[in-house]
């Protein structure tokens, strides 16, 4: 039970979480742009918040206010 008091040090437990969370990054970056098709799909999607629905479509609010 001593490995337990071993996490309740902050100068244990930091470079711990450092080293998780850049593996956790790494992870993700390499999943996200390791396949080139996924990547461009992912990659079309980064205009989604941008793109305009046309006026009287269902879920319109503008018109409701």
């Amino acid at each position: 039970m001593e490995w337990l008091l071993w996490f309740s040090k902050p100068e244990n437990t930091k470079p711990l979480a450092l080293i998780i969370f850049f593996f956790t990054f790494v992870g993700i970056v390499a999943y996200v742009y390791g396949s080139k098709k996924r990547s461009e799909k992912l990659e079309s999607y980064r205009d989604i918040p941008f793109l305009d629905e046309t006026p009287g479509e269902k879920g319109d609010t503008k018109d409701t206010q």
